[in-house]
């Protein structure tokens, strides 16, 4: 048997995988490390947590499956993406914080840019809007804000990395500064048509060149691990960020194949080939994880609360103990009595794009119940996954594209068997649930293995694919119209209020 390890860093906590050549879990392990608030709308870590953390799980996971690591054929790493650090070449010491995603602190930049009239020029070359979610106006804050960064970054002392380029660093002993085309593409810097950092995008942002890693495709020799470190010299075969990375996992190669992954949030994205679709529907375009070959592309949509709207009913209301309590309750009611929940805690994501507005509750009455405000809860999720999709297929209908046929779904989220039958009614197409729900460290397994040969191509990988459950929708598409029409009425009266 062949075995394959993924190292998955995620914004709460650090996974290691052991994977058999089928795409079975051996074992896993997992730590959290402590999330860095400096003041309202900043989020770091500390970039040393992310090492630390990542390698002790690599250890243990080793360990827990009973494997030396001469054993593993090769080494997958996917990552939390858009985070921005920034270390010292020689020392290998970070210069700051590692600045987290979904940081707000580079909107101001973000409101300059969109100024000089750049907003068309940043999404024709990048598929990205111009936000400070992108990792681009992060670097160009650390360069502006830490003492003395910029003269170092001129004189080429510095390296700028995603979470990714930071560990391959630390593995191959800072041998390699490299990243991978779907990391790349999700700073802000990076042509996705010709796949190199863009000179006028870094000359927009006061980004010196020496700074960026080597890019290289999704499946490729990134560097060989010191074998003091786990035991064995094994070389790092697939790399990608965490979203591109869970639609290879769930073998979505071809253009109309869509995932859905049900976390925190909820990210949503289309295949779509080797054709860079333009969005007019409040999405954005991003590069998919490749093997070496032609750049492929994905459409992407992301709702900023999914399950975090169960923690909230948890931990802030203290409506349910514990989050496997939801479907119980929600259950417990035929429907939700009226009540619409619009959960824009932080905004509301794609494709509605207002990070201004708050969330809401709308249909209360006396009748009303806790009940009824959890189904509220759990239908917001497929709501606005279903706005999503509606999105994805008017692009893709533009584009001459066909529109998504079945979406396949992962994430902790997608356990709950309601939400994905509701999701199902809402969307009008199949609903499927993979045998193995880890596709985020499964797809950099899978990259990692095609590099070493594990694998003979996509095809296999094809075959290997698994369903655990299909839920097939089971309203009529009058009704699941009127619902989504009740829906985006509570979104008007929430951008509205």
């Amino acid at each position: 048997m062949t075995y394959l390890l993924a190292l998955d860093q995620g914004t709460s906590s650090s996974r290691s995988i052991v994977f058999r050549e089928d795409g079975q879990i051996v074992a896993m392990a997992q730590r959290e490390f402590r999330q860095i608030y400096p003041q309202p709308g900043w989020v770091e870590h500390d970039p040393r947590d992310l090492w630390n953390t990542q390698l002790e799980t690599a250890r243990e996971v080793l360990q827990k499956a009973g494997l030396q690591a001469s054993a593993i054929a090769a080494v997958g790493i996917t990552n939390q993406r858009e985070t921005t650090l920034v270390w010292n070449r020689k020392t290998g010491q970070p210069i700051y914080n590692a600045i987290v995603w979904q940081d707000r602190r580079a909107e101001n930049t973000c409101a300059e840019m969109r100024a000089q009239g750049l907003e068309d020029t940043v999404q024709e070359k990048t598929g990205l809007r111009i936000d400070a979610y992108f990792s681009g106006t992060k670097l160009q804050w650390l360069l502006d804000q830490v003492p003395g960064a910029r003269a170092l970054a001129e004189a080429g002392e510095l390296a700028f990395g995603t979470v990714d380029s930071w560990l391959i660093w630390q593995l191959t002993g800072g041998r390699e500064h490299v990243t991978d085309v779907s990391n790349a593409a999700r700073t802000m810097l990076f042509n996705i048509h010709t796949q190199q950092w863009d000179e006028e995008l870094l000359k927009a942002m006061h980004i010196p060149p020496s700074l960026m890693p080597r890019v290289l495709p999704s499946s490729a020799n990134f560097g060989q691990i010191d074998a003091a470190l786990l035991g064995a010299p094994l070389v790092i075969g697939g790399v990608a960020g965490d979203q591109q990375s869970a639609l290879f996992g769930q073998a979505c190669f071809q253009a109309g194949m869509a995932k859905n992954t049900y976390g925190t949030g909820c990210f949503m994205l289309m295949h779509t080939g080797e054709s860079f679709q333009r969005s007019a529907n409040g999405l954005i375009t991003t590069a998919a994880a490749i093997p070496p070959g032609p750049p492929q592309y994905a459409m992407e949509g992301s709702v900023f609360i999914g399950g975090a709207v169960v923690q909230w009913l948890r931990d802030g209301l203290q409506a349910i103990r514990s989050s496997s309590e939801m479907q119980a309750l929600a259950e417990s009611v035929p429907d939700a009595g009226g009540v619409v929940f619009v959960p824009a805690f932080t905004g509301l994501g794609a494709p509605y794009w207002k990070p201004d507005v708050r969330g809401s509750i709308t249909g209360l009455t006396r009748g009303t119940t806790m009940a009824h405000i959890a189904r509220a809860a759990l239908e917001s999720i497929a709501f606005q996954s279903a706005a999503l999709l509606d999105a994805m297929s008017k692009d893709a209908v533009a584009h001459g594209s066909v529109p998504v046929s079945e979406l396949r779904v992962d994430g902790g989220a997608c356990v709950n068997d309601l939400l994905m039958q509701i999701q199902a009614d809402l969307l009008g197409i199949p609903v499927v649930r993979p045998a193995v729900i880890e596709t985020t460290a499964l797809g950099a397994a899978y990259l990692a293995g095609l590099h070493a040969g594990v694998y003979g191509g996509l095809a296999e990988l094809s075959h290997q694919w698994r369903a655990e459950r299909t839920f097939l929708p089971t309203l009529s598409r009058r009704d699941a119209a009127q619902r989504m029409a009740a829906w985006e009425h509570a979104v008007r009266q929430t951008v509205a209020a």
